[in-house]
């Protein structure tokens, strides 16, 4: 992997644990020569992933809509910013510059690249791994909700194993440098 994809939130969150994973994996990325991809922003985990990268010498590629980049959030030290039309051509861009993508603790739209990018995977638009680095037990609930859609056959066990979950960052990229995408029925 020459490039990793960090979806995580513009909110600090409520633990000082989440910032510690996201400026950890972001220096570990940066550690390991690859380029961070992420949402452009100066604020919470997104900035401080972003300032983590770039303190030990890594590349950082921001990725952001103009209507949000216009209320000023952007961040303005990036190795390279890109302002785009749409979420959509965020998501897009992002997914195209990245060869793996890792959900950090955030909100809604955390939830749902994560979710777009596996789903993506599921249906064999892209065989890139798709981490999620439960910090502090954050994605528990979430976890246990997932089995539960594999228990009631909602999502076939392959498909849920295509998610590769760590709660240790560096365990996660060297799951996800050595990742072989299954041959799994859409």
């Amino acid at each position: 992997m020459d490039s990793v994809c960090v979806y995580t939130g513009a909110s600090p969150g409520a633990s000082d644990e989440y910032r510690a994973a996201a400026e950890g994996v972001a220096r570990e990325i940066a550690v390991r020569g690859m380029t961070l991809v992420y949402g452009g922003g100066h604020v919470g985990l997104m900035g401080a992933a972003a300032d983590a990268a770039l303190a030990a010498g890594g590349k950082v590629v921001g990725v952001i809509p103009a209507d949000i980049a216009d209320k000023e959030v952007e961040h303005t030290g990036l190795s390279e910013l890109l302002v785009v039309d749409s979420m959509h051509e965020r998501k897009m861009t992002m997914l195209k510059r990245a060869d793996g993508m890792i959900a950090l603790p955030g909100g809604l739209g955390t939830l749902e690249e994560l979710f777009e990018v596996w789903t993506w995977n599921q249906l064999g638009f892209h065989h890139k791994p798709v981490g999620l680095l439960n910090v502090a037990g954050y994605y528990d609930h979430l976890l246990r909700f997932l089995d539960h859609m594999v228990d009631q056959r909602f999502v076939k066990p392959e498909h849920h194993g295509l998610l590769l979950v760590d709660d240790d960052y560096c365990a996660l990229l060297d799951r996800m440098a050595a990742f072989e995408p299954p041959v799994v029925d859409k």
